[in-house]
């Protein structure tokens, strides 16, 4: 089975990270986790961001984000392996708009799964309720799995 896991560090995503752990899967199974960053999005730290700060340091930005993505893939990865040390586990972090490169990699991975969390940790989750999600599940040309995090409030 070739599953696509992405994820972001949020409390959904790492719930997302727990429910796919508890899956009993084939021996032959392999992993592709992902992290997506945007690099348009990207705050410039302890300033009040701006279009002028948030473009000041480019470079800086697109290392720390690939630091933190780097950082939420390996924990996953402790997960996944505490559980099943047999799968194989491939992993990237992405620049791009997450519905896009979600599928992106589910296709070019021949993806049975896609397994991501209920909403991520973009400025306006709240607000859209987990669009990423959605448009997954409505677009992709495998099956998704949309694991809710049973704490949130």
């Amino acid at each position: 089975m070739k599953i696509v896991l992405a994820i972001d560090g949020s409390d959904c995503s790492t719930a997302a990270v727990k429910g796919l752990s508890k899956m009993p899967l084939p021996n032959d199974s392999e992993v592709n986790i992902i992290n997506i960053y945007e690099n348009r999005a990207l705050p410039t730290s302890g300033l009040h961001s701006t279009k002028a700060t948030l473009y000041k340091y480019p470079d800086d930005a697109i290392k720390n984000a690939q630091k933190i993505g780097d950082k939420i893939i390996s924990e996953a990865i402790q997960v996944l392996k505490e559980k099943d040390s047999s799968l194989t586990i491939t992993t990237s972090v992405i620049n791009g708009l997450p519905k896009k490169e979600i599928l992106e990699k589910a296709e070019s991975f021949n993806a049975d799964l896609i397994v991501v969390g209920s909403q991520g940790q973009g400025a306006f989750s709240r607000f859209l309720l987990g669009s990423v999600s959605q448009y997954l599940a409505t677009h992709a040309k495998c099956s998704v799995m949309i694991v809710k995090d049973k704490d949130a409030k």
